[in-house]
């Protein structure tokens, strides 16, 4: 009988994502191996590649379902692949396949078909009782639920995304509208949002499609365009994606809110980020425009200004000297946000 890896595979919408992981950490605690994608999925990795891999290399095969709904790569991707795989090998090598209902009563009609397995419930990522059912379905009949120590940890209640209201703040001092790049951000068209931030940005500053960006024009940004820009981006990638989720990434690895050039701290800040892998800054075309990326990954428009209309360095990658202007310009737009979350507070409370 095969040896497997992984105990189960978790398969889920990227909007469960912190129950998803608090019941991953559990299970890790009664000395079981998850397969979750934050610790599998590297900067750089063909990403199918290693899911299926990561399929084909669990023993059972768990599937999230909420009120959320299936993502699109969910759908697209992991749910064919569990089945599949379920059909091809359950025979001799016991595969299993987990429905497993986060906050909700009953299987979807959309997904019927998963009702031919024994689903289980999770009121709370904390529902010991579903907890240990999953593990006697990953450990299969008989197995003995040993209990883990005790750890104290506060419940969180399961968090239903709600449907997002047309209400978005797109205001500008610059008369700017922003109603486009809401929607490409809605919809997760991150590469296409994030040429739009580039487009919307340009104009903000007086300049043309294919110009760049100065540190002086970055520290002068105006405070409301800037925080409608990063408002939309954290709001539609769930606080993954951003400029102040960039700011707090670079201050937190030494980097200085000044608009200088700090070597170590960028060098830290794209190890974070994802636009340094093994001590090499990734070319343009490796850029991962999806939600699995590292936090802070996106927006990536300060590399050396931005990309449309410049062929060559879409084609030949990103040099030291954009590296080293990037930088610049980063600590340039964090100083800009510290200035600006000031002003934004000081103009709401008069």
């Amino acid at each position: 009988m095969q040896e497997f890896e992984f105990d189960v595979f978790l398969a889920h919408n990227s909007k469960d994502k912190p129950q998803v992981r608090a019941i991953a950490e559990q299970l890790t605690r009664y000395n079981l191996k998850p397969w979750f994608d934050e610790e599998q999925i590297f900067p750089g990795d063909n990403i199918q590649q290693v899911v299926f891999q990561g399929i084909s290399q669990s023993k059972v095969g768990a599937f999230f379902i909420s009120q959320n709904g299936l993502g699109t790569f969910q759908e697209n991707l992991e749910l064919g692949a569990i089945i599949q795989f379920f059909l091809k090998k359950h025979k001799n090598q016991g595969f299993r396949v987990i429905p497993i209902l986060l906050g909700i009563n009953d299987i979807p009609d959309s997904l019927f078909y998963l009702s031919q397995w024994a689903w289980i419930q999770f009121t709370s990522f904390n529902d010991q009782a579903a907890l240990k059912s999953l593990i006697r379905g990953i450990k299969g009949r008989g197995a003995d639920v040993q209990a883990p120590p005790v750890i104290q940890i506060p419940d969180i209640p399961l968090i239903i995304e709600p449907k997002q209201p047309q209400t978005d703040d797109l205001a500008s001092e610059k008369g700017i509208d922003y109603t486009r790049l809401r929607d490409l951000l809605k919809a997760g068209e991150w590469k296409e949002a994030d040429k739009e931030t580039y487009q919307v940005m340009i104009q903000v500053v007086g300049k043309k499609d294919g110009d760049w960006f100065t540190s002086d024009e970055l520290l002068n940004f105006p405070c409301t365009d800037l925080h409608t820009i990063d408002q939309l981006w954290v709001k539609y990638s769930d606080g993954h994606f951003g400029f102040s989720v960039q700011k707090e990434i670079y201050l937190s690895v030494g980097g200085k809110a000044d608009g200088k050039y700090y070597q170590a701290a960028w060098e830290k800040f794209g190890d974070r980020v994802g636009w340094r892998v093994k001590s090499k800054w990734i070319y343009y075309i490796n850029i991962t425009f999806d939600t699995l990326a590292p936090r802070g990954h996106l927006p990536v428009i300060w590399w050396g200004g931005w990309f449309s209309g410049k062929v060559w360095v879409l084609d030949m990658g990103l040099f030291n000297g954009w590296v080293v202007g990037g930088s610049g310009r980063i600590s340039s737009l964090a100083s800009r946000l510290v200035k600006c979350n000031s002003y934004l507070l000081t103009s709401s409370d008069s």
